[in-house]
């Protein structure tokens, strides 16, 4: 676990960095979102930073529903509410409608004899809905529901939920909840300083580790325990914390989103702000997403789609709560790095190598030292042993001032940004000056220093005091942690130094492309292969020479006026798979062979009952990589983007990226680098390299429609999309189109 007291390893609180430009394009506008913006569907296009601070530190707080009666759960409730209201400095006001008083207090009988408006309303009663049309007539700002039996429990519960959020929008009060809990009023340690991690967890049991996380010394600053969010959400704290200069990352855990638009914006927000936000999103499985949409009633989206859309926006997503803890610390905590090379430093060779296979597997780059510094760190170091990274000083020196000249040395290369050092167990003398060696070196460098502690007791004073009580050096417990957290921290820092809103992309009006297109679509159906086309047509994608003919004669007249050879293929609204069932003919190279063709493709559509709106007649286009760009819809996220390979290796190696619009050129681009046959486009056994500025063209026009139609377009496939030879561009074969 890493940890430390009192410090921390930035200088400032963070950095603010400055979005970073990108060459514009004809789908890229460049003009910076702001409050108040909308894109041209009429989607926010800029995160409103709720102003939760009343909530966080009210001056008054009306608890409803407020007990002193000994065994009774509302007593323990309220007793914690008391002690909050104290540390925080709040005048706590008691609600009962039989009580004249609770834990000496004077009671109202109800919300309405409030003597005036109070910021906060706890709500210690099973139904909050006739309270919450109270609360919005006596003025109050913010309300927390405790109660359960909501969206968690199925469609009543849905209902019922349904009808206390119409409630809340009526009244103008935010509430948290219901199905919530008290982690939002828990006592926070204030001796530990240094940036703050700021929690944000739908299950108030699943936060508790992090909670703990000050025991080691890491402060935190809030935790919001958000339940079912009949109003205020995950993404609304997300804003709200990221806009808080004591708060240097944000730990989530999310088990489903209320709203894919709404995460997103906040974490461009974050992003925007450089304020790191981890976050463990469950529902990657099937039995995953069902438990967690049973606990707080959430869509928990398409795994693949809210793993894309994190990448996106730069949320760091981790598995294990362990390494949300870890990841969250370091990036909270941790100088920007100086340098992107990682030397690891061990007293073991077979513990060097082993941590060094699993920091290259992970992506970390390890440089090898120059002679010179080989040569340097050999004067400390025995000759035989190999110092080129990792660097394996054979048993750390205990008698003198080797040690630290060693780990100095290393820092100083400035090649290097991260020393680690494994620590697989304690051996006494060694391990004990070795530690005392690294806090002292971290303490006079402003280059990152790990140790990965992996004793299973972690009672040892090097662990305890040595490391925990360094303001510098950052500690874990697991080789796999320690590598997953310093991946994140220079991946953060990478995305953050160019980033730019996606989006600051987005359209603001309409095109003269989608004037044309929507004048094509027809609501509730798909649309055939020749309409389709004529869709990306109106969008600048290029299409094949094609003309639809409804007779033999006049497929021959056109595969003259196309050039021959041509292809020739069935057209129809309800054709989806026309190679499957022999409507492709490919090759045709005279009039004789047009006829015949002609023929049997309506000969078998008539067999196959398939109407057909004519038959294609289609310029055969040259070899090159097939390639696949769609639109479809996320329940979450709406519109998405995907490309990847296409004809039959689509379904066969199911090698796709995936993207949520809007975005520019620069993510269009990352999206082909994710393909497993991302090889395929730069040439392979003598194949010319693909024209990949044709296909991110294509991409970025595909998102552009998919904005853009986004009421109208429900799928698109443009599958296979040739790209063809480097300076040829790519040609869209089939495509499929299917109107909302």
């Amino acid at each position: 676990m890493l940890g430390s007291t009192h410090g921390t390893f930035t200088t400032g609180l963070r950095a603010r960095v400055d979005a970073c430009g990108e060459s514009p394009r004809a789908t890229v506008h460049g003009h910076a979102a702001a409050p108040g913006d909308r894109d041209v569907s009429g989607r926010e296009l800029y995160a409103a930073v709720p102003d939760l601070d009343r909530f966080f530190r009210p001056r008054s707080v009306a608890v409803v529903g407020a007990s002193d009666t000994e065994g009774r759960p509302r007593t323990g409730i309220t007793r914690q509410l008391l002690a909050w209201a104290e540390r925080v400095g709040a005048e706590l006001v008691p609600v009962h409608p039989t009580r004249a008083a609770v834990f000496g207090i004077d009671c109202v009988r109800s919300v309405k004899e409030l003597a005036e408006p109070v910021d906060l309303a706890v709500l210690l009663v099973a139904d909050p809905l006739p309270v919450v049309e109270e609360l919005g007539e006596a003025g109050v700002r913010f309300a927390v529901a405790f109660a359960s039996g909501f969206a968690e429990t199925g469609a009543s519960g849905a209902a019922a939920q349904q009808r206390l959020a119409e409630a809340v929008r009526r009244t103008g009060i935010r509430l948290l909840g219901p199905n919530t809990n008290l982690n939002a009023f828990e006592r926070f340690r204030d001796d530990l300083d240094g940036p703050a991690v700021a929690l944000v967890t739908q299950s108030g049991h699943q936060g508790r580790p992090l909670f703990a996380l000050q025991e080691l010394g890491v402060r935190l600053s809030h935790w919001a325990p958000t339940g079912n969010e009949a109003d205020l959400e995950t993404a609304d704290f997300i804003s709200y914390f990221a806009s808080l200069p004591e708060v240097g990352a944000i730990a989530a855990y999310v088990e489903g989103l209320k709203d894919g638009r709404s995460f997103l914006l906040a974490a461009d927000r974050a992003a925007r702000e450089g304020v790191p936000v981890v976050a463990v999103k469950v529902g990657r499985t099937e039995t995953g997403a069902r438990t967690a949409a049973s606990h707080t009633g959430k869509l928990t989206g398409a795994d693949r789609v809210v793993d894309a859309a994190m990448r996106q926006f730069g949320v760091i997503r981790v598995d294990g709560l362990d390494q949300l803890q870890d990841t969250a610390t370091l990036l909270a905590r941790a100088r920007a790095p100086l340098a992107e090379g990682v030397v690891v430093h061990s007293i073991s060779g077979g513990t060097g190598a082993h941590f060094a296979d699993l920091a290259t597997a992970a992506g970390l780059t390890l440089p090898t030292l120059d002679a010179a510094k080989q040569d340097e760190l050999h004067q400390w170091i025995p000759a035989y042993l190999d110092v080129s990274n990792p660097v394996d000083n054979g048993g750390h020196p205990v008698g003198d001032e080797r040690g630290r000249k060693i780990i100095d040395a290393i820092l100083a290369d400035p090649s290097v940004g991260v020393l680690i050092c494994p620590i697989t167990g304690p051996f006494p003398p060694m391990s004990d000056r070795l530690a005392q060696d690294l806090v002292a070196a971290a303490e006079a460098t402003d280059k990152l220093v790990c140790v990965v502690w992996g004793s299973p007791v972690g009672t040892e004073d090097a662990y305890r005091t040595t490391l925990l009580g360094s303001s510098r050096v950052a500690t874990f417990r697991t080789f796999g942690n320690c590598v997953g957290a310093v991946k994140a921290y220079l991946d953060h820092h990478r995305f953050t130094a160019g980033y730019r809103s996606p989006f600051d992309e987005a359209p603001r009006t309409p095109s003269p492309s989608f004037r044309k297109a929507r004048a094509l679509m027809r609501p509730g159906q798909r649309l055939s292969e020749h309409a389709a086309k004529q869709l990306l047509r109106a969008y600048g994608v290029r299409v094949p020479r094609e003309q639809l003919v409804t007779s033999a004669a006049a497929a021959v007249r056109a595969a003259g006026l196309v050039g021959y050879p041509v292809v020739m293929k069935a057209s129809g609204a309800r054709l989806a798979h026309k190679t499957e069932l022999g409507l492709v003919k490919v090759g045709l190279t005279s009039a004789s062979q047009v006829r015949d063709a002609y023929r049997d493709l309506t000969d078998i559509a008539r067999y196959e009952g398939i109407d057909l709106d004519g038959v294609l007649v289609c310029q055969m286009v040259g070899r090159g990589v097939e390639m696949v760009v769609g639109v479809t819809r996320d329940d979450l996220f709406g519109p998405t983007v995907t490309v990847g390979l296409g004809g039959v290796l689509v379904e066969v190696m199911d090698d796709t990226a995936v993207r949520v619009p809007p975005f520019g050129e620069r993510e269009a681009r990352s999206m082909l680098d994710e393909l497993r046959g991302r090889a395929l486009l730069d040439g392979v056994r003598g194949a010319p390299p693909a024209d990949v500025d044709a296909l991110v063209e294509v991409v970025l026009r595909v998102q552009r429609m998919a904005l853009e139609l986004d009421g109208d377009l429900s799928e698109l496939d443009i599958n296979p999309l040739m790209v063809l030879p480097r300076g040829q561009g790519a040609v869209a074969l089939d495509a499929l189109a299917v109107c909302r």
